[in-house]
């Protein structure tokens, strides 16, 4: 690579992050400077106050080496969260495998939406016991989790790397006292009556699935994604199935795609579960929808 492309010939913090800056605009990617950041903060173990008070800090040519790495992984389409290994979720970090989603800002919607409820239930009962289909890394269930101390959750997914995940995170966390993880097919081995369940599934049609991104399709599993033909194949799953793990005072809860509102409510409907509430993400599309009997 030619001396003026990069990092390795300036091995100091200031002028690496700028550099990789550089690049990664010059590729066209949106959050250029936040994921330069993100990737030379990771990598070094700076922070970034380090930047601003000592950006002559001498980097050593192994760690140069290994942000120059991450950085041909973001040119070449890996989300910077792949890279890193984690995310941030609801104030919690999550470790990321090959078998689950990556949790994103919009599933903290769901979160907000059931927290109400259930510290009521909690308040009520003296516990909360919560269901999660489809856990992933356990972003919905643990975040939960980390705000109603009373609350218990058994989360459930189909691959049995993403349960190993899911658990990891638990004990990360702290969490693994209140946790517990196993491999299903949504229902089919799950036993018990719980205050809520909540799910994010899949919910794009299987031809959005040939429009998604590099970044998407390129790395979060297709099994968390793909919905079938009208994206609600999961969504019919989860409300036939209410019925035999919900207590009749509790609350489904789900994540949406932002035009599926209708046709959801009518899918939870059709098994005797009325809409309660929807609420909306950031960008002001309905998100997450709240069902009861």
């Amino acid at each position: 690579m030619a001396e003026d492309d990069s990092p390795a010939s300036a091995p100091d913090l200031g002028t690496v992050l700028a550099e990789t800056r550089r690049r990664l605009a010059g590729a066209g990617i949106g959050e250029a400077a936040l994921d330069a950041r993100l990737i030379v903060e990771h990598f070094s173990g700076t922070r970034r106050i380090d930047a601003l008070r000592d950006p002559a800090l001498g980097l050593d040519a192994l760690t140069v080496g290994r942000i120059e790495d991450a950085v041909g992984r973001r040119l070449a389409g890996m989300p910077v969260h792949r890279i890193l290994g984690y995310r941030e979720f609801y104030g919690l970090r999550l470790d990321l495998s090959p078998e689950t989603l990556e949790p994103r800002p919009d599933t903290e919607t769901l979160v907000e939406a059931m927290l109400p409820d259930l510290a009521g239930i909690a308040a009520r009962k003296g516990a909360c016991s919560i269901l999660d289909l489809g856990t992933g890394t356990g972003a919905v269930a643990l975040a939960l989790l980390s705000a109603l101390p009373q609350a218990r959750a058994s989360g459930v997914d189909l691959s049995a790397g993403a349960v190993k995940t899911a658990t990891e995170n638990a004990g990360r966390l702290g969490l693994d006292g209140r946790f517990t993880a196993f491999v299903s097919d949504w229902y089919r081995d799950v036993i018990g009556v719980f205050d809520a369940i909540v799910s994010n599934p899949p919910y794009i049609t299987t031809v959005e699935m040939r429009a998604l991104p590099v970044e998407v399709a390129g790395h979060d599993p297709h099994l968390a994604l793909d919905g079938g033909p009208d994206g609600l194949d999961a969504y019919r799953v989860i409300a036939a199935g209410a019925g035999g793990h919900l207590d009749r005072e509790g609350l489904v809860g789900v994540e949406i795609g932002s035009r599926q509102k209708a046709d959801v409510a009518a899918v939870f409907a059709a098994q005797g579960l009325r809409l309660r509430s929807v609420a909306r993400d950031l960008g002001g599309h309905d998100r997450a929808l709240v069902f009861g009997f």
